[in-house]
């Protein structure tokens, strides 16, 4: 998982990941199990070693990031549709009458919060439908910031999904799905290919409801939303018990799984199932 606290080993855990997502590329699909279990493996080997230090995560920054900010900063705070909250930071999405709430914490740079998407996001998002849960999404950009990868890519992609947002919860947790695919996502942590507005309306056309969308492409290229990523980002930096992405809690508890003697974020659908299932209200 993407950590804010710890600094240590972040090359030899890097080293792993690659290693294992070459190995597992060489499996027969039909081992998928095998396949699930390194991703796990590669969970672990980056929640053991790489860390952003929360004084990075606040405070240094390069130019990149820097400027972003600088220049959101200077513009209106205009709030998605679909939000609510004072400065429209608080995103449900689903029944609001269902008596859970799954409440899910990622950076769009993250490639764990990708690996969920890819493999468990299906699974949320048919259990937001048939009224499971309700989910609420809080999303940080501390990764621009992290020492070696200075950037502003998890922040205008969060600008990016406002504007999805403000189209319909669907089309949000459907270009969310996108950005985080297989097929989009960078694989690489140091990769900020989401700090083009161009990379990011062009996957947007993978997206029935923002495909050609003008108003969506308006808002991306203009900035729209800028502001309100960084109002988005400070209320995931708020959250006290929140130190690494993908968190993911139901009614407030973070859910975990053990693997391997260690504690990591459940990631296949058959983990999260069976977490879920433990602690939902009923």
């Amino acid at each position: 998982m993407s950590n804010r606290n710890s600094h240590q080993n972040k090359q030899a855990a890097r080293e792993r990941l690659r290693a294992e997502r070459e190995r597992q590329a060489k499996k027969d699909r039909t081992r998928r199990q095998l396949i699930v279990g390194g991703a796990v493996v590669a969970i672990l080997a980056i929640a053991g070693g790489i860390g952003y230090g929360v004084s990075q995560m606040n405070g240094g920054g390069g130019d990149a990031s820097k400027k972003w900010k600088a220049a959101a900063e200077k513009e209106p705070l205009v709030k998605p549709a679909h939000t609510t909250g004072p400065q429209g930071t608080t995103v449900v999405i689903g029944d609001q009458k269902a008596k859970n709430t799954l409440h899910v914490y990622e950076d769009m740079r993250c490639p764990v919060c990708a690996e969920f998407e890819q493999y468990t996001g299906s699974t949320v998002a048919k259990d937001i439908k048939d009224g499971t849960y309700k989910a609420q999404y809080t999303m940080g950009t501390f990764l621009d910031d992290k020492e070696g990868m200075i950037g502003a890519g998890s922040k205008n992609a969060l600008s990016a999904l406002g504007a999805a947002l403000n189209v319909s919860p669907d089309a949000f947790l459907e270009y969310k799905s996108a950005l985080f695919s297989a097929k989009n996502h960078p694989q690489q942590e140091t990769d900020d290919a989401f700090a083009s507005d161009q990379k990011l309306i062009e996957i947007a056309q993978q997206v029935k409801a923002l495909k050609g969308n003008k108003s969506f492409e308006k808002a991306v290229t203009n900035g729209t939303y800028d502001r309100w990523a960084l109002a988005m980002s400070k209320a995931f930096n708020d959250t006290k018990d929140v130190d690494s992405t993908p968190t993911i809690k139901l009614n407030g508890k973070i859910l975990r799984v053990t693997v391997q003697g260690q504690q990591a974020p459940p990631i296949t659908p058959e983990q999260f199932n069976s977490v879920v299932r433990e602690n939902l209200k009923k």
